[in-house]
């Protein structure tokens, strides 16, 4: 058994008669003696997606599943292409099975894909990666009161915030569960 409160992106659960993966943690809401944990999940029988929320002290029956480490070779659109390091059998993901992970993963990325039937379902990244950053305006000397951040662009595409002294070209460290900078990295 698992609670609403262990559940994170990539975890596969059965609500009732629904087998669920999570697709995206929304955040939690206190609120009249309750705690709520808002979700994005994927029905992995109907293949719909929606928004739930379920109290922290829900408890689901987690579903065991086959993880194989992969490679991530390339995307035609939307379509992610993935091969099996061991047998070189290769995998087709849609985006939206993705996630978020299109945020971060890169051509050549060993992660590990999570199989549900047969059926490749979702992937799991590691929790910290390094990205770089290709665009951000220049920061302005003397603005640092509080946490100052401004926006820029990664190689990949993802919009983040990030402190005022990184600039473009940097290398920074980004938290994969949430896409929150975490700090600059040499490279």
């Amino acid at each position: 058994m698992i609670t609403a409160s262990e559940l994170k992106v990539g975890t596969v659960f059965k609500a009732g008669t629904e087998v669920l993966v999570v697709q995206k943690l929304e955040g939690t809401k206190t609120g009249r003696n309750m705690s709520v944990t808002k979700l994005r999940v994927k029905n992995l029988l109907t293949g719909t997606t929606a928004e739930a929320g379920y109290r922290l002290s829900d408890s689901f029956e987690e579903i065991e599943l086959d993880i194989k480490k992969m490679n991530f070779q390339y995307n035609t659109g939307d379509t992610f292409h993935f091969m099996d390091n061991d047998s070189y059998e290769q995998f087709e993901i849609e985006r939206e099975d993705l996630g978020d992970a299109p945020n971060f993963i890169w051509e050549g990325m060993d992660v590990e894909i999570v199989f549900y039937e047969g059926k490749p379902v979702s992937v799991k990244l590691p929790i910290l990666v390094d990205r770089q950053v290709v665009y951000c305006e220049p920061g302005i000397k003397g603005d640092t009161s509080g946490r100052a951040m401004k926006p820029a662009k990664l190689d990949t595409g993802y919009e983040i915030m990030i402190p005022l002294f990184c600039e473009n070209g940097e290398w920074i460290r980004v938290d994969t569960r949430d896409g929150t900078y975490k700090e600059r990295v040499k490279k």
